[in-house]
């Protein structure tokens, strides 16, 4: 299992367990998580599951490729940041155990 924390943009953290190989939009939606849609089943296709990964895993997850299909989507994303990716782009294995990602005030 990996461990991770959604940050709310109200502040209010909710800690999720998920099985490493799944994604951190599904960790989202299988735990209720307020504030991910990821209304395109988790292809890289809406950029409703646009979260800001925490400063001291950016490294470790990986930043935003240039020119891929994350990044042309992200560049219409309310709130986009250098530190922001898709959820459902996010692989969650056991070298991210911990992660914490912080949910924007709004997805669109």
């Amino acid at each position: 299992m990996v461990k991770l924390t959604f940050v709310g943009a109200d502040g209010r953290t909710y800690p999720v367990d998920i099985e490493a190989g799944s994604s951190a939009r599904d960790a989202a939606l299988c735990n209720d998580v307020p504030g991910i849609d990821g209304d395109c089943g988790g292809v890289c296709a809406c950029a409703t599951c646009h979260v800001h990964v925490d400063s001291a895993w950016i490294d470790r997850v990986g930043r935003l490729a240039e020119g891929s299909m994350e990044s042309e989507l992200l560049q219409f994303a309310e709130g986009a940041t250098e530190d922001s990716r898709l959820a459902c782009q996010i692989a969650l294995e056991a070298d991210l155990d911990g992660l914490v990602l912080h949910v924007p005030a709004q997805q669109y």
